[in-house]
């Protein structure tokens, strides 16, 4: 039987202070983050939504919100994360499927999520400016 008097000396986990920070810890750290943001964000969509079934009222009070600087600010914010969150779930994807694990294609794939998130999003809201007479 093992005496539990004795202490078992264990190695202790390296901190954060003791890793040097990569890309691919930073797009993992982002990635949970605008999973979360998404879960607030939905609830603004869900707002608007209710605010639509509402009457012409409620519906034109919350569109003078989300057209407002700060509202379009937020709403390109949700955009950003929603598709840097898409972009990052197809990365683990193929993740899932066992290809991609090399780091040179893990560091390449994570900088084609950023860049690549940052490039949709631009282009959304370009397409969705010029459908609205802008630009």
């Amino acid at each position: 039987m093992a005496d539990s008097n004795t202490r078992t000396q264990r190695p202790l986990s390296p901190h954060l202070q003791i890793y040097r920070p990569m890309l691919t810890m930073m797009m993992s750290i982002v990635h949970r983050a605008t999973g979360a943001a998404l879960y607030f964000g939905t609830l603004l969509v869900i707002w608007w939504l209710v605010a639509l079934a509402a009457g012409p009222d409620h519906f034109s009070y919350v569109q003078d919100i989300a057209g407002s600087w700060f509202g379009r600010l937020v709403l390109f914010g949700y955009t950003w994360a929603l598709v840097h969150h898409a972009l990052g779930g197809l990365r683990h994807l193929v993740w899932d499927t066992g290809r991609g694990f090399d780091l040179e294609l893990v560091e390449w794939m994570a900088r084609l999520n950023l860049a690549g998130s940052v490039v949709i999003t631009v282009v959304i809201w370009l397409i969705g400016y010029s459908a609205m007479g802008g630009l």
